[in-house]
């Protein structure tokens, strides 16, 4: 019989990032993900992916799992495994934070590298075509797919989505979240809109990600975007998009540190960007919740490089070419 699937995760702390968007203007509150055990919202994830795959059955103690990440939730697995000891294969790309490949050895998954991009310019469809192949060689394989597990959206609904509804001082206009399997996005908007239906759920891109029809190409910063549209994303329950570039991520991650003393992710950068770009056109009495999504320390190589990205690299967007509205609910 399998042990329980993991470590505890969540109940992560709710801060006002209150010097870097004075609340005189729009409040804005985020969760502070980077410190789940294993250094992201991803451990969510993958937590509750394993424990309803070992309930169903699906997960035995022969079972080896594999998985296609951009680095996060592959450290979250990897962890999982090391404790139920676990074979565990991270299907990645050349995109990943060194940190991120070297704590997936440490925890003693194995990784695989794919080094071909796919026709939109990422790597993700030659991941997952390589994850098929590993199900078809390896014994016990079993792929629990953070793609299209409705168990990926779940973990946030009962997890983050229902801490955030206990813990929110005021209720929120806006929930604000970073899109890659949009799993997190999705549990959100459907916990958050049980309490608060008229909230707006905005979902935050990189420029080169195709999640919302955008044309793809080159994006640097890990853990956002895709280069295909996930099985999770349900359309018709996003208001709307805010996009930014890999340069605009990388200031917000720098305007984090300088004004809160946070240290986050590529991806908390990003949504750092589309709040600044989105408040300025917001009616008084709007108040933000998110999430920052990872730690800092496994980016100090790239986002916090003075020479990253390259200075061709180094691009801004106004708002009115960033964001899309994508529903005909009238804005909050």
């Amino acid at each position: 019989m399998m042990p329980n699937a993991g470590p505890p995760v969540g109940q992560t702390p709710l801060v006002a990032l209150d010097r870097l968007f004075p609340p005189e203007i729009v409040p804005v509150f985020a969760k502070l993900e980077m410190l789940n055990l294993g250094g992201s919202v991803k451990d969510r994830t993958a937590s509750h992916m394993v424990a309803e795959a070992v309930a169903a059955g699906r997960i035995t103690a022969g079972s080896h799992l594999v998985e296609s990440s951009s680095g996060n939730l592959a450290v979250a697995l990897a962890m999982i495994c090391s404790r139920h000891g676990l074979p565990f294969t991270a299907v990645v790309d050349p995109k990943i934070a060194p940190a991120n490949r070297h704590l997936i050895e440490v925890f003693g998954g194995r990784i695989d590298m794919v080094t071909r991009a796919d026709a939109q310019g990422g790597y993700l469809q030659t991941r997952v075509r390589r994850v098929a192949d590993l199900v078809e060689t390896l014994p016990g394989a079993v792929w629990l797919n953070q793609y299209a597990n409705p168990d990926n959206w779940r973990a946030h609904y009962h997890g983050l989505g229902a801490e955030i509804v206990r813990e929110m001082p005021a209720a929120p206009t806006h929930v604000v979240a970073a899109v890659s399997t949009c799993g997190t996005l999705m549990g959100l908007a459907r916990r958050l809109r049980e309490r608060w239906p008229e909230i707006e759920v905005v979902a935050v891109d990189i420029e080169g990600s195709v999640i919302f029809g955008a044309k793809g190409g080159s994006r640097d910063i890990p853990g956002i975007g895709a280069s295909r549209v996930p099985e999770q994303l349900s359309l018709p329950e996003v208001d709307a998009v805010i996009t930014a570039t890999d340069w605009e991520s990388t200031l917000g991650c720098r305007r984090l540190v300088a004004s809160q003393g946070i240290l986050a992710g590529g991806s908390s950068g990003t949504v750092v960007a589309a709040i600044a770009k989105l408040i300025p056109t917001l009616p008084a009495g709007s108040r933000i919740v998110t999430l920052l999504p990872d730690r800092g320390e496994r980016y100090l190589d790239t986002v916090y490089a003075e020479d990253w990205p390259a200075p061709e690299r180094r691009v801004t967007r106004p708002f009115a070419a960033s964001y899309r509205r994508l529903s005909r609910r009238a804005a909050a």
